[in-house]
């Protein structure tokens, strides 16, 4: 008799897993690749709008929970877990995985709950909340209760046990899948996207003050000095993309910059680009470099908290700038721009981050 499948159930706190941002692309790559025999796989979406481009695997049951907030659909989940009996829950974002840890002694004690972390929570939690201390001691108190905390890097699971009191044997650290092949194919279809001689430089991530745009476009004046046909293109969409293009017109910039949207092939405009700047003032895994790299295009990155280091020791063709600093930043993409591209062969350190290694990780976590 063959093993009945494990029930696993995902969480997710947006409408589908469309849109091209890095969070939905790295679930949607991680359902499309787990074994089918081996698991039953569940996903519950906080409020769906299955449509066109949504990304979701066939296959996959979908829930929803029919709520526009997280706080609001706390009883919600409760039901829909007591329902679907899953072996293992699974949440992936920060709000999402307090309310599922708050959940927890409502749910039924054979389901294991695992959670991951995807930013540096300290610097997150100082930066990006009010009240950073007791939002810290929430996060403390509640973490130790999952059953494992995935982590995206080394840097981030030394951060959990060592300052928020996560016994270590509960953290695992699973990188983030990335497809080379895909990432390589989509990255050649479509046609270049830009115009002009350039050089072209490309940034893409949510437009929120973590990701740092605001920091290459000051540092953009000091490229443009040096060289007067670069032009920036920021991929991506969020509530700072209004004070981001005034901050360009203000600049006097705003002809060399382009803001194109949210993209569901951001890898063509890497494959194109001269360069791929990351400028995050924390980032726990910045996965955009490491798509770059997999297409070929030299990075550079600020040397911010988290595992920039970790993909950097995989690839000489990232150059790390200090942070929160326009003027080092302009300085490193001038220096980098003066050095020829080369899309030489992946080196072979950046394996670490495949696609086999990622599922291979979760499928010992989820069929343990």
């Amino acid at each position: 008799m063959e093993p009945t499948p494990k029930r696993v159930l995902f969480m997710f706190p947006f409408p589908s897993l469309g849109g091209g941002g890095g969070a939905q692309r790295v679930l949607s790559t991680l359902l499309r690749h787990l074994d089918r025999e081996r698991f039953e796989l569940h996903l519950v979406l906080l409020q769906a709008m299955r449509g066109e481009g949504d990304d979701i695997p066939a296959g996959v049951i979908v829930h929803s929970l029919d709520y526009s907030r997280v706080r609001y659909a706390m009883l919600a989940l409760v039901r829909l877990i007591h329902k679907v009996r899953p072996d293992s829950v699974l949440s992936n974002i920060g709000h999402m995985n307090v309310a599922l840890l708050l959940c927890r002694p409502f749910l039924p004690r054979a389901t294991r709950v695992f959670i991951g972390e995807s930013t540096t929570l300290s610097v997150y939690l100082k930066q990006a909340t009010r009240y950073p201390q007791i939002w810290a001691a929430m996060y403390r108190w509640l973490y130790k209760h999952a059953d494992k905390v995935v982590c995206l890097s080394d840097a981030m699971k030394k951060e959990l046990a060592e300052d928020f009191a996560v016994p270590p044997e509960k953290l695992v650290r699973i990188y983030n899948p990335l497809d080379v092949e895909m990432v390589r194919r989509f990255a050649q279809l479509d046609g270049n996207p830009y115009a002009g001689t350039g050089p072209h430089l490309v940034a893409a991530g949510r437009f929120v003050r973590e990701k740092g745009n605001d920091l290459i476009l000051d540092a953009m004046p000091g490229v443009l000095a040096a060289f007067p046909q670069a032009r920036l293109t920021l991929l991506g969409e969020g509530p700072l993309e209004d004070a981001l293009k005034q901050q360009a017109k203000k600049l006097g910039i705003h002809g060399a910059v382009s803001f194109p949207g949210l993209q569901q092939n951001p890898w063509r405009y890497f494959w194109h680009a001269d360069l791929v700047i990351v400028p995050s003032r924390f980032d726990g895994l910045p996965y955009v470099s490491v798509e770059a790299l997999a297409v070929g295009t030299p990075v550079v990155a600020t040397d911010c908290p988290g595992a920039i280091r970790e993909v950097r020791d995989c690839d000489e063709r990232i150059s790390l700038v200090a942070p929160e600093d326009p003027r080092a930043l302009a300085e490193g993409i001038v220096s980098a721009l003066a050095k020829p591209k080369s899309q030489s062969a992946i080196p072979a350190q950046l394996g670490k981050f495949s696609l086999q290694n990622a599922v291979e990780g979760y499928s010992k976590l989820l069929g343990g």
